[in-house]
């Protein structure tokens, strides 16, 4: 099977919208985090289907700039890099989570539950190091460069106009969180996961499929060539 320009951005258009599922999904029943759940085997799926998530989301971003580029300008290259570098430290803390944080749970409880407070918005008792300036460095990423992604996006006219539109919203209404305690606050992954899924889908519905296009017919020869042709023809003994 070849590969073109085509197949690749329509594989990220089904990746933005597997991501887009994905997020929704961790969050229904999720237990709340702390040294037991920590142990447990659902807490090392969930943590796993998040790294998966953040890859597959890395995907679709960039499966939906790189075509569009142009027509994003500026905003869309430091929306893309500013959103994109959220998804990696997304991911990179996702994977300390599941390798790292089992392990503690038993052997530095305290700091586990610090770790824990931190990642819902909190604040920590103790010190839990570079942990604490790389998750302000994801949310930082993930909210601002998801604002001005979505805003490109709408600007852009490439893709579903509402998705866009629910990206910078669903990731700026992140911002509300810790001023809103009595809702739960995994529900506001839930507009990210649609605009993501709406993204995903317009991707891969408006990128035409390899092979689909015509093949260009050869050019026939121009009115000149062939009276120069046939002038040539009558010189011929």
């Amino acid at each position: 099977m070849s590969i073109n320009p085509s197949t690749l951005t329509r594989t990220a258009g089904i990746s933005a919208v597997v991501a887009g599922l994905l997020f929704i999904g961790i969050q229904i029943n999720h237990p709340q985090l702390d040294t037991a759940f920590a142990t447990s085997a659902e807490y090392t799926v969930r943590q796993s289907v998040k790294v998966v998530m953040a890859v597959l989301s890395l995907i679709g971003i960039t499966g939906m700039y790189v075509p569009h580029a142009k027509r994003m300008g500026g905003l869309g290259l430091i929306g893309y890099l500013v959103f994109g570098a959220g998804y990696l430290i997304m991911m990179s803390v996702e994977v300390i989570g599941a390798v790292v944080i089992p392990t503690l749970a038993t052997r530095a409880p305290a700091y586990v539950n610090d770790v824990f407070a931190v990642a819902m918005g909190g604040h920590s008792a103790g010190n839990i190091g570079a942990l604490a300036s790389l998750n302000a460095a994801m949310g930082f990423a993930y909210i601002g460069g998801g604002v001005m992604f979505g805003i490109a996006l709408v600007r852009a006219t490439v893709l579903a106009r509402w998705a866009a539109i629910m990206l910078a919203v669903g990731t700026g209404a992140t911002l509300a969180i810790p001023f809103l305690p009595m809702i739960n606050e995994r529900l506001f992954a839930v507009p990210t996961g649609v605009a993501l899924i709406g993204l995903g889908y317009s991707l891969w519905h408006r990128t035409p499929a390899a092979g689909s296009l015509p093949e260009p017919s050869p050019k026939s020869p121009s009115a000149l060539t062939r009276l120069g042709r046939s002038t040539a023809d009558t010189r011929l003994p």
